[in-house]
């Protein structure tokens, strides 16, 4: 089996399925979105770090979500904007190289379920527990949450990685547009696979369900004290920023959730390619519209940056 490890030691990565007329424009179009998820991303890390108004718990949690989302998406679309250029013969990658991609990849899907969840408990702080919520979030608790958020997703996808790594593998190619733990596994004809399939199942049910229950708890908590609670404008911020705290976990959950489980069903490969796809291109694209936007001293600061800039040119 060694022998046959070494012989595959380059993979051909399927990548995606475009048909010629298409190529460019899909190019075109991926680049564009790309160019846009970074910029806007990376823009707003450099907003909250240099604005001293923006210096709070809440914001300082946020920016957890634009550099996993960086992450998440500079690990799959420079490869695949790549790959589209080549003919499907020629897309190959080295073993290594997959691996260092599918742990990465992991790492940017556990941690936008880790991120949003110590976002949640700030605003739960933050609502249901106003007058201690200086005391609660300080920083060394800022600190503290995101280093648990990034500790969690490395420890947990550390060893989901490591279990498939020990496996030979007798197969080389990648039937997906880019590398996960899911491609590689497949890339095994080892017997010995059971510890594989029962972490991977514990993984994924463990962190959805801890996500999903995190999240919906404190929600439901904090919906219970907006409906016991006379202060209309206490009520309104907490529905305007769960609202939009919401609607990202929801399009995050059901992207992701849909390509996971759609790799048990080989009749459905071209769907679950795309929604593999779209889950590194919908959150990370939306986040910052609708974090920032919705966020009024964020839309003010780039609104007196426009202008700003505008007065200059």
């Amino acid at each position: 089996m060694d022998n046959l490890t070494f012989r595959h030691s380059i993979l051909l990565v399927e990548g995606l399925q475009v048909t010629p007329q298409s190529t460019y424009a899909v190019f075109i179009l991926l680049l564009l979105v790309y160019v846009f998820i970074m910029v806007s991303n990376i823009a707003l890390v450099i907003l909250i770090s240099t604005e001293k108004n923006l210096h709070h718990p809440m914001h300082f949690l946020f920016c957890n979500l634009p550099l996993n989302d960086i992450l998440g998406t500079t690990v799959i679309l420079p490869r695949l904007l790549q790959d589209i250029l080549k003919e499907t013969s020629e897309r190959y990658i080295t073993y290594v190289e997959c691996v260092v991609q599918a742990y990465f990849v992991h790492i940017f899907v556990a941690a936008c379920h880790y991120v949003l969840i110590i976002m949640a408990f700030d605003r739960y702080v933050a609502i249901c527990n106003p007058l201690r919520y200086t005391a609660i979030m300080t920083n060394k608790m800022v600190i503290k949450l995101s280093a648990s958020a990034w500790g969690l997703s490395v420890l947990m996808v550390s060893i989901l990685i490591g279990l498939t790594v020990r496996l030979s593998h007798c197969r080389s190619k990648i039937e997906n547009p880019f590398c996960d733990n899911a491609s590689l596994f497949k890339l095994s004809c080892d017997d010995g696979v059971v510890v594989n399939n029962v972490y991977g199942i514990i993984y994924t049910v463990v962190l959805f369900t801890f996500s999903i229950l995190s999240v919906f708890i404190t929600y439901g908590k904090i919906a219970t004290v907006c409906i016991t609670s006379k202060n209309k404008a206490l009520n309104s911020k907490a529905i305007k920023t769960c609202s939009t705290h919401l609607a990202v976990y929801l399009i995050m959950l059901v992207s992701g959730s849909t390509f996971i489980f759609l790799h048990r069903f080989p009749l459905y490969s071209e769907s679950r390619k795309l929604a593999s796809i779209m889950f590194h291109i919908v959150p990370p694209g939306l986040n910052p519209l609708v974090y920032g936007l919705q966020t009024k001293e964020i839309r003010q600061k780039f609104a007196k940056f426009w202008c700003r800039e505008k007065g200059t040119s």
